[in-house]
């Protein structure tokens, strides 16, 4: 069963597909919701019952109010909004990026609200970024400009190793076509980088909840640096650290790997 949802007061739009444990999926900045476990549906097929959303201003969910309104506080209060109206009790939160960290904060202010945490690919450090802000911008400027081309070209992945780059520009071009605005992306990329999801690394170290952390190497993906993940993983106490071998494409590019990973994890959480 897979059903369409939409949260008037927020202009956030979702989906839900199968029946059982529930699982809420949250994207990454410039992504879309079905970018979490790249389309795969083997977790519904495994008896979960999967929730996804686009993140404001993103996919086919509406602009925030106004330009400024991207921030973590923001993006948290609408995670609260569709754990409210689809009446999740204690999901685990699935969360890649940008999702990664929203779902983190929610569970350290409201541990009990969640039963488990999958952080795909972390890149929040304890605090907003204050490196690489000019790029960030140039990115928006890119996407406000509606050309995709330049930011493609911007985004660092013509960089990555050739044997994985075809498929990654193919990926990121898909991706952003899949936005009805893209002017709304632009205005959450100039904001994003900016904001703070939650103070410092030190809440990780008592946070009881069990976590998988999927991390990707630097030389395919170094928007999300390797040391990060294992970071976290050192500091949570119910961490267990998975990375694709040296060689290979990103676990977070691999829907049916990773969902199978997400699957034999809760399967039996440290």
């Amino acid at each position: 069963m897979s059903h369409t949802f939409d949260i008037q007061q927020t202009g956030l739009t979702g989906d839900v597909t199968g029946e059982g444990r529930p699982i809420l999926l949250l994207h990454g900045l410039t992504a879309t919701r079905r970018y979490v476990l790249q389309g795969s549906s083997l977790l519904a097929r495994q008896g979960f019952r999967v929730a996804s959303y686009d993140a404001r201003g993103h996919g086919e969910s509406a602009p925030a109010p106004e330009p400024g309104a991207y921030e973590y506080r923001d993006l948290l209060e609408d995670l609260r909004a569709v754990l409210d109206l689809l009446d999740l009790d204690r999901p685990v939160l699935a969360g890649s990026s940008m999702g990664a960290a929203t779902a983190l904060a929610l569970a350290l202010e409201e541990p009990e609200r969640v039963s488990a945490l999958v952080q795909i690919t972390p890149a929040y450090k304890g605090e907003p970024r204050s490196e690489d802000l000019e790029e960030w911008d140039c990115l928006a400027r890119a996407l406000d400009e509606a050309d995709i081309d330049a930011f493609l070209e911007l985004s660092g992945v013509n960089r990555i190793p050739e044997r994985f780059r075809e498929i990654a520009l193919k990926a990121v071009r898909q991706r952003l076509e899949r936005h009805r605005r893209l002017d709304a992306v632009a205005d959450a990329l100039g904001v994003v980088p900016r904001s703070a999801a939650f103070d410092g690394l030190d809440g990780l170290n008592t946070l009881d909840v069990p976590v998988l952390v999927v991390a990707s190497r630097d030389d395919t993906d170094p928007g999300h640096p390797l040391g990060v993940a294992e970071e976290y993983a050192r500091r949570l106490p119910r961490a267990k650290l998975v990375v694709e071998d040296e060689g290979e494409s990103p676990l977070a590019w691999r829907g049916s790997s990773l969902s199978k990973a997400v699957a034999e994890f809760l399967a039996d959480p440290p």
